[in-house]
């Protein structure tokens, strides 16, 4: 890929550049700025070179439809105040919008089209909307990773009809991924979870014979327990998974990367009840597995100081109650500890994770945190993502 930061004349050039703004919207105001925050020095560097910046992006689902509860006007507002500069949303309908001229009508230095989602042919990924969305700008950025898995006309075909680059988010992203997928400091340590096995076997497939560890966590590792013939009471677990995990632990030991599991656990009968410590085989018929134990979280913390490289996506527990949080931010605390020394590259995603490390204040003590969801895991599982394959 072609970076924007190496592009040496902006000056005047109108440079149409996909975001992802999905913010979530309460009532008309945004309740998590992260994703604008994100995208802000790339934008900074275009009002720099004096570029003239067109963005598209999307809000939701609206399916085609004009909805007004999923209007970009919050974002727009956001975005100027964060920038100090003047952000006009455009609410005309992009087909009836002819020449790229249109910018000489307007004051501001962005244009922030309306949602994207609002015409359908963005999601049926037309080429004859891509190519009228090119024909607006001389130059086309996509700075929306977490987009580019969707094959979209804003992600997939305007790069058809412009010279193309990655934006300077993405380029992060990708070097983080690249990092722990690619160009690995070994050791190399998964650290992960989720409610489901099925959602991360693709991970576990395309990783594992790169990695040195993978600990698991979180309901995912209750079907492990259950699966070596303890009780798990009612603890969330996945059914008719017993061949993904035979699959799983026959290829780490053909592949030579240990599996760590968990050896004690935290349990309560109610997701606000009180806490206790059990071994693996003392779980009762009525408590719930919502958290990893002390013996567990020191034999994690040994993997994570001889590990040079940390991938970890999935909290260790039911982390929105304090008293079932220990597990992931003593993970948390240790990979911080271990970042402010630089002995480590560590990278956290997943839509839960990163609610944690934000709860806790401390996302900028990571090499990098991705916000990117689906684009994130499909990119682990080895796949081709088609707005990163359109930039190259």
């Amino acid at each position: 890929m072609r970076s924007i930061k190496n592009v040496k004349k902006l000056n005047n050039k109108k440079v149409l550049l996909r975001l992802d703004l999905n913010v979530p919207l309460e009532n008309g105001r945004i309740s998590d700025t992260t994703r604008i925050d994100k995208i802000l020095p790339t934008l900074d560097f275009l009002i720099q070179q004096k570029s003239k910046i067109i963005i598209l992006s999307h809000v939701g689902r609206p399916k085609g439809k004009i909805l007004k509860e999923l209007s970009l006007k919050p974002i727009g507002d956001d975005l100027h105040k964060k920038l100090n500069v003047k952000v006009k949303l455009i609410e005309k309908n992009i087909n009836e919008i002819k020449n790229k001229n249109f910018f000489n009508y307007f004051d501001e230095e962005i244009l922030l089209l309306e949602n994207i989602r609002f015409y359908d042919e963005e999601e049926k990924n037309k080429l004859k909307f891509g190519k009228h969305l090119a024909s607006l700008g001389d130059i086309y950025v996509n700075d929306a990773f977490s987009c580019s898995h969707r094959s979209h006309a804003s992600v997939c075909q305007i790069s058809k009809f412009l010279p193309s680059f990655s934006g300077l988010q993405l380029d992060l992203e990708m070097h983080a991924l690249n990092k722990i997928t690619k160009e690995i400091t070994k050791p190399v340590t998964c650290i992960i979870g989720g409610s489901k096995i099925s959602t991360k076997i693709n991970v576990i497939r395309n990783l594992m014979p790169k990695f040195d560890n993978f600990i698991i966590v979180g309901g995912m590792a209750n079907n492990f327990i259950e699966f070596e013939g303890n009780s798990i009471g009612r603890s969330i677990k996945e059914s008719d998974c017993k061949q993904i995990i035979k699959e799983i632990l026959s290829l780490s030991k053909k592949k030579e990367c240990k599996i760590i599991l968990p050896e004690d656990v935290i349990v309560s009968k109610t997701l606000k009840g009180t806490p206790y410590n059990r071994e693996l085989n003392q779980v009762n018929s009525d408590e719930m597995i919502l958290d990893i134990g002390p013996k567990t979280i020191k034999k994690i913390m040994n993997v994570i100081d001889e590990s040079k490289t940390i991938l970890w996506n999935g909290p260790a527990g039911y982390f929105e109650n304090q008293d079932f949080a220990n597990g992931s931010i003593q993970i948390a605390n240790k990979i911080v500890e271990k970042n402010k020394y630089n002995k480590i590259f560590s990278v956290v995603g997943g839509g839960d994770t990163v609610s944690l490390i934000n709860k806790l204040n401390i996302a900028d003590n990571f090499n990098f945190v991705s916000t990117a969801g689906g684009a994130f895991l499909e990119y682990l599982e080895g796949r081709k993502l088609p707005g990163i394959k359109a930039l190259n």
